[in-house]
């Protein structure tokens, strides 16, 4: 029972850190009809900022002052060079900023290295938030924090004793997230900014005329999604690793959820993300080979031209190309997304 229980906390934190990002992604898409390329780029500038301001001032300033510094970097990107090319339509948005990933790629590994960083968390979010204790007879409990290790030592004859710990830094990760999605949603739904953001994209004209600064409000959009992009990063950063090919780590599984989810929903970029990373998290945590796992639902792959090499594939192994897998199913059944209502 803590074997599922951990499982899928690891797989909801997961998720919810494939939402701090999407949201960003998504926030913009749907605000500005931009599929931003570099988003994930900014999500590892993020990281890499985070580690320097948290070197200087310590990491809670730093988890506040690395998505502003991101933040105003996106918005100066959309001022100078993404706002030039966008009467051009579509593929010269997506050309400039796929060329922007390559030119981060580059600048952070020119500042900062090849090499990954030790960036750590502080004192308080490192060890674990709690410990699950399965006892066999007194059956499961939680403990705050780590279990002393005299506790998870005993044993007795023929009594079994497994601690599960969960890090506090993912704990914090899904905190922040949920109070991201909160956040975002008050704005865009319970406020005048986000009425106005809202109409912006679709009636440019009208808004301008009512005397807001249309091309602000743009530019303020993509500096926001830049911002959760860098919020993500830090808190990323911290809690795995933080090197220069952490921006095509999870740059394609993000479009995979904006996609999965509904162009522009930021709902469905929020039930897309758990999805898929409570999916990758158990296929992983599940060791079995498909033949295996076939056998036990009853399914004859022998009688299938499939290979022994298929047949002994872990689910593990399979893990990664779960989300394509699922992309491919939604474009086919329902391609406007889950909660997708986007034409477009």
């Amino acid at each position: 029972m803590e074997f599922f229980i951990i499982s899928m906390l690891n797989g909801l934190s997961y998720g919810l850190l494939l939402f701090m990002l999407s949201s960003g992604l998504t926030l913009i898409f749907s605000m500005m009809g931009v599929l931003n390329f570099a988003h994930a780029s900014f999500y590892m500038v993020g990281a890499y900022v985070g580690y320097t301001v948290s070197g200087v001032v310590g990491f809670w300033p730093a988890l506040v002052l690395s998505p502003l510094i991101v933040g105003a970097a996106g918005a100066l990107f959309e001022r100078f060079f993404l706002r030039k090319v966008h009467k051009f339509g579509h593929v010269p948005e997506l050309l400039i900023t796929f060329g922007l990933s390559y030119v981060i790629f580059e600048l952070v590994q020119l500042i900062w290295g090849r090499i990954a960083l030790n960036f750590r968390p502080p004192d308080l979010l490192q060890g674990p938030a709690f410990t699950l204790i399965n006892h066999s007879v007194h059956g499961l409990s939680l403990l705050w924090g780590a279990a002393p290790a005299e506790l998870c030592a005993a044993a007795e004859a023929g009594v079994r004793l497994v601690c599960s710990p969960f890090p506090a830094t993912r704990g914090f990760m899904m905190l922040v997230a949920l109070i991201m999605l909160g956040s975002v949603w008050l704005l865009l739904t319970r406020t005048r900014v986000g009425l106005v953001i809202q109409a912006a994209l679709t009636h440019p004209e009208m808004v301008e005329s009512l005397g807001h600064n249309v091309p602000l409000v743009f530019m303020m959009v993509f500096g926001a999604g830049a911002a959760l992009a860098g919020l993500a990063g830090v808190i990323g950063g911290s809690t795995f690793l933080t090197e220069p090919s952490m921006a095509a780590t999870v740059g394609s599984v993000i479009f995979v959820v904006v996609v999965v989810g509904g162009m522009g929903s930021l709902s469905g970029a929020f039930l897309a993300s758990v999805l898929i990373g409570v999916i990758q998290t158990f296929a992983v945590a599940f060791d079995y080979s498909l033949g295996t796992l076939a056998a036990q639902l009853g399914l004859q792959l022998g009688s299938y031209a499939l290979g022994n090499s298929f047949i002994k594939l872990t689910l593990s192994q399979v893990a990664p190309i779960l989300p394509y897998l699922f992309l491919v199913l939604i474009l086919i059944f329902r391609p406007k997304g889950l909660l997708g209502t986007r034409e477009d």
